[in-house]
Formats: structure tokens, sequence, C-alpha cells
């Protein structure tokens, strides 16, 4: 699974320029503020936007070069597109909807594939409804559901929660971590929300006024202090898997590659993998190891590096063996705790988030 993009294009004073390429399956996420030029970029894969200079090749296939003089147009692209509307057909059912995806593939699956996406996406009990009659999260559902019945080499996702509330939002998260982790297609996601981009993306491509300004691993980039990324630095994102349980105290212990945290008892197998999440303004720092305290994660670190802005705050990397983490204090506890590159302390963790696996 491969996916290269090479795009440039003007709209009136607008310029594009963007260049990335997708090595593996999972999702990529394109984050930048609104203007940014996302959803151009997408279209343009997607066959809805010629741009005045590209190539484009999915997974081998080349859909664009215009020094080739090569367009496929988007019928034949094979990209399964999901709209912040959902766009479904309002005089369909949930059933029609979906099987308009399906007709629309040049190679129909099988019976028993449709009925695993219905299946995966939570949608046996939708199926007699029409779209004036579903939620918000249910639409994205069914529009998620069309996208992959028509056989796509790629998912294009265009801000899929941003027209959503909190509730709907939590509620097609997990499907999207589903389709991420079995589908094994390669996703590009547009957003301009961080949290959910933390949650789903391993990739992150950064747009700022049509330029691709920064661009790496999920795990990387959004612990990163240094320079300027173009995206705000969130605590932390773990790949970690779960070593053990301990019922009996309603805990599990997850290992990462820098130490162990203990998290509320998962309902996941020992081995499995799971991503966590940390809040950098949930992690309070010490110099010297915390004794009697509440907290079940104080783990030793040391600093990486040490960023302070304009206001009361101040950014802290820290490095656990090969992972980072960022906490967010303030300046004056970063001045009496004599904070600078290479100094030793404990980070206590407040609140540990733990998602899908990834």
């Amino acid at each position: 699974m491969s996916v290269e993009v090479e795009l440039r294009h003007s709209f009136g004073n607008f310029a594009l320029d963007v260049a990335f390429r997708i090595e593996r399956a999972g999702a990529t996420a394109l984050f930048g503020p609104s203007g940014a030029g996302k959803t151009s970029v997408i279209n343009a894969v997607a066959g809805l936007l010629r741009p005045r200079e590209g190539r484009i090749v999915i997974n081998g296939r080349v859909v664009l070069d215009t020094k080739a003089d090569v367009f496929v147009p988007a019928r034949a692209r094979r990209t399964g597109y999901v709209f912040q509307d959902s766009r479904l057909f309002p005089h369909m059912s949930v059933a029609d909807n979906l099987r308009f995806g399906w007709r629309r593939a040049p190679e129909p699956v099988g019976e028993n594939e449709i009925a695993h996406v219905i299946e995966l996406l939570g949608l046996p009990h939708l199926l007699t409804r029409f779209p004036k009659a579903l939620s918000g999260g249910e639409k994205g559902r069914v529009a998620l559901g069309r996208a992959l019945l028509s056989s796509p080499d790629i998912l294009l996702l265009d801000e899929p929660l941003a027209a959503l509330d909190a509730a709907r939002r939590g509620e097609i998260l997990p499907y999207l971590e589903r389709l991420r982790d079995e589908t094994k297609l390669p996703m590009i996601y547009v957003s301009h929300n961080v949290d959910e981009v933390a949650r789903l993306a391993d990739e992150i491509v950064v747009l700022r006024d049509g330029i691709s300004v920064a661009r790496g691993t999920v795990f990387d980039l959004l612990t990163r202090i240094e320079g300027n990324s173009g995206i705000p630095a969130i605590g932390a994102v773990l790949d970690a898997h779960v070593h053990s349980h301990r019922p009996e105290e309603g805990l599990s212990a997850l290992a990462f590659d820098g130490g162990m945290l203990t998290v509320s008892l998962i309902a996941r197998a020992v081995g499995s993998r799971v991503r966590v999440r940390i809040r950098s303004e949930d992690i309070m720092l010490a110099r010297e190891e915390p004794r009697a305290i509440s907290a079940n994660n104080v783990l030793p670190a040391t600093v990486k590096a040490l960023r302070v802005d304009d206001g009361p705050h101040a950014e802290v990397q820290l490095a656990f063996g090969a992972s980072r983490l960022v906490a967010r204090i303030t300046r004056a506890s970063a001045a009496r705790l004599s904070l600078q590159a290479g100094v030793p302390v404990f980070a206590i963790i407040k609140s540990v988030i733990v998602d899908s696996s990834n």
C-alpha cells in the first residue's frame, strides 16, 4: 500500500504546493487551520480537482501526471470519499445507500463482505431507516460503509466529525479506529482537531497557507516543542502493549519504550497493542521522587528541551528511553525547579487515556 502526492495549483492569490508519501496502510492526517488547503489536496487525490502541475500515484497506479498528460477521472480512481456532511441520498434507505457504493465498485464484493462491513460499522439495526431518521453519528457511519463498499484503494475523509457534537463524535470515533485497524487501507484524514489526530493518525502532514510545513509520525510530531511544526504538542502519544492485569485491584499495566504505566482495568488481552495519550496539563514534575502520593504513575525522566512562551506557561520536553512526553507547567515552576536540558526529574502523571490498538 503506497500513495504519492505532489501538487502545485493556484486559486487567485492562494498557491498550493504540497508533496508527501504514504508508505503503508493506516491513517495519515492532513492537519492545519481552515484555508490551509487540506480539502483541495484530497479533492485532487479523488479527481475532483485537476491541478496545474502534479503527480499522484495510488498503489502503483498513476492517476495524475501533468507532464505525461495523464488524468484518470474521479469515477475510475477507486477512492472512497467521506464528506463532512455525509451526503446520503435522502430518498434511499440505509441499505440502498450502502448498495449504491457497492454498485459503483469495479469489482463488487460478495454478500459475506457486505455483511462484514455492515457489522463492522454497527449498522444492522439501521438498514430499513432513511437518512432523516438518523443521528449525525449514524449518518457518518453509513457514509463510511458506502465508501468502503465501493472497493476503494484509498479512503479520503474530509473532517467527517466537524459537524457533530461531542457525544456524536464519541460515538463514531471507535468505528474510525476499527476501520484504521481492520481494513488495511491507506486513509487520508483531514482535520484541524489535534485530539482526533492524536487518537486516529499514524502519520501527520501539516499544511499552512497551502504548503506542507512538517511531516512525521504521530508519536514524534505531537511531542515536538522545538522549531515551528504548526501543530501543538499535546503531552504524549505512546505505542504500548498490555503487560498484565490486576483485577483484584481494578488495574492494568501497560508497557512502553520508556517504562510502565498503570491504568484502570481494561478489557484487552495481555500482549495487545494499545495507543496511550497523556495530556500535557495532566503531568506534574518533581526534582526528587515523591513519597506517599496517590498518583499511580511516577516515572523517572530527563529534561530534553524547554520552551517558555509569552504567557505564564512553559513546555518541558521529557525523554523516557526512546519515548518523549511534554509537560505544560507554569514559568514560575520551571524557574523554581531550575529546569534545563539534561536535568533528571520525576513525571507525576495524573490521568492516562487508553485508545484502540494501532
